[in-house]
């Protein structure tokens, strides 16, 4: 099953574009990370990843063991500015983990594969 979508794509794209432009306003970035997040579980769909950026939001993609309750065995967890640059391919996962900007626990949590989201990449 798909994952739901909560974001107008033509909403989300147009929030992205804005924070490539430099709007780094609060409605614009969450819009955005909302939409790529969304983006992220349309791509790689499943549950064995939960991706949190606080304070804009949370998906659980990738496929794998489905993860109900409690704290999940993988976890990726970064910042907004952080996950737009990786989500839009201005930053690289490799990169971004090295700098401690990206804490990735458990053996799924490589999101490199899906990174950078190509509905979000620059263009």
């Amino acid at each position: 099953m798909p994952a739901r979508r909560r974001t107008d794509p033509a909403a989300g794209r147009a929030a992205v574009a804005a924070w490539l432009a430099g709007d780094a306003s609060r409605p614009t970035t969450t819009t955005a990370v909302r939409f790529t997040l969304e983006e992220l579980a349309a791509v790689a769909p499943g549950n064995a990843v939960e991706v949190r950026v606080p304070p804009a939001g949370a998906v659980q993609a990738v496929a794998g063991p489905r993860h109900t309750r409690g704290t999940p065995p993988n976890v990726v967890e970064t910042d907004v500015e952080t996950w737009l640059a990786l989500a839009c391919g201005t930053a690289t996962w490799g990169d971004a983990v090295a700098a401690g900007r990206v804490h990735a626990s458990g053996e799924r949590a490589d999101l490199a594969a899906w990174l950078p989201l190509q509905a979000a990449r620059r263009r």
